[in-house]
């Protein structure tokens, strides 16, 4: 190499002639001339020597041309092959790209405003839910496909009320509607009957609000929503370590706060961030519908003397005013609210321990007053109704008893 560089130098830099450099580095002309007319570095190439498997080579090219996808068992087994498989399949691997056609991979791309990809995550972290209680609660992951902007809220439960409540707060937030939402078979989405995807009744009435096309993938198929998928992955390895948490609302406000970040990251597939191409995804997303859809939890009831109603294996207090009357109580991932003849009656924030007894301070003062006057007790009525008395002759006269008549015995 040293040899073939200096040759090089000498008659490119110093305008020595061959004679001349083979008579200073003592090499030969012939080499002198091979080194000038050279390409690049010289190497060593050794010899290929031949293999036990080019005798057989014509009838593996003759099996591939007919059968490409013959497994290199099959041929060994075919052309009567005695020896080691090793050096069979290596020449096979070798042969085949070459009678097999073309098969090239699909690259998925997503049109600005097209859909975004749905799913829950269940973070690998104990949450305090209030009332002593731990536990890990499903976080709603949205990705949209164009931008790969993330957006995440965690819920009270994967309840189809709670879930539908949470993709509205994340389309709000968002301010535009991707026209299709990708879902795989949660059951508060919808599942795969006789080969044909069915939404639930309450998936039907949100997306219609919205007007928009709900996708269902095939079951087993995570691959169908890989954008989403790989934010959970995201989420789990860059936003949990490290991190502790005070309760769902602490959780979600981390989580906010981060994605901000997050979403300004390079993204490797589309070659900038989410934050460059999300101006021109929402511009082709559908607007908010101009009356907000139906979400949440809704119930009608007569209230009893309990003055308690159930709710998500919670009870909430009522105002016990209202007792035998008929209420109405909605909630959603943060309130719990009854009313009666559009008078609220009933107000508390949404408890995300189980099997809690939620009671308001007034209302259990107001039961306890109406206890004590129900049990007080009351005089009787005073009766100011005049009495007729009835004369004696008319008995005299109903018994058909004369003026001078005397009744002996």
């Amino acid at each position: 190499m040293e040899d073939w560089a200096e040759i090089r130098r000498l008659h490119r830099a110093e305008q020595m002639p061959i004679r001349a450099i083979a008579r200073k580095l003592g090499v030969g002309r012939n080499t002198v001339r091979r080194a000038l007319e050279s390409q690049g570095p010289p190497k060593y190439v050794r010899e290929p020597s031949g293999s036990i498997v080019d005798a057989v080579e014509p009838q593996i090219r003759q099996l591939l041309q007919e059968w490409p996808d013959m497994p290199a068992t099959v041929i060994a087994e075919r052309i009567g092959w005695q020896r080691g498989l090793t050096v069979l399949k290596k020449r096979i691997r070798e042969l085949r790209p070459l009678y097999a056609p073309p098969d090239p991979a699909s690259r998925t791309s997503y049109l600005p405003g097209e859909l975004a990809q749905c799913d829950l995550w269940f973070p690998p972290v104990d949450v305090p839910l209030g009332c002593g209680q731990h536990g890990r609660p499903p976080v709603l992951v949205m990705v949209s496909g164009y931008s790969r902007w993330i957006s995440a809220r965690m819920l009270p439960s994967r309840q189809s009320a709670d879930l539908i409540a949470g993709q509205w707060v994340l389309l709000r937030q968002l301010g535009r509607v991707p026209k299709a939402l990708v879902w795989d078979n949660e059951a508060a989405i919808g599942q795969w009957r006789g080969g044909r995807p069915q939404l639930t009744e309450a998936m039907n009435a949100f997306r219609g609000c919205l007007g928009i096309k709900v996708i269902q993938c095939r079951p087993g198929d995570p691959e169908a929503k890989g954008l989403v998928e790989r934010a959970n992955g995201y989420l789990e390895t860059s936003f949990l370590p490290g991190r502790s948490f005070t309760g769902p609302a602490d959780f979600n406000a981390q989580m906010a706060t981060w994605l901000q970040r997050a979403n300004q990251r390079h993204h490797r597939r589309i070659e900038c961030r989410p934050a460059d191409r999300l101006a021109a995804d929402l511009a082709a997303m559908l607007e908010l519908p101009p009356l907000p859809p139906v979400t949440g939890w809704h119930l009608t009831t007569r209230l009893g003397r309990d003055y308690y109603v159930r709710l998500d294996s919670n009870d909430y207090s009522v105002h016990p005013s209202v007792i035998g009357r008929r209420i109405e109580v909605t909630a959603d991932l943060d309130q719990v609210r009854a009313t009666c003849d559009g008078r609220l009656v009933a107000s508390h924030q949404r408890c995300w321990a189980a099997h809690q007894t939620i009671t308001a301070p007034e209302h259990d003062q107001a039961a306890r007053a109406l206890r004590a006057l129900a049990r007080r007790p009351s005089p009787p009525p005073a009766v100011d109704t005049d009495v007729e008395q009835r004369k004696l002759t008319d008995y005299d006269r109903l018994f058909g008893l004369g003026e001078h008549q005397v009744v002996t015995r």
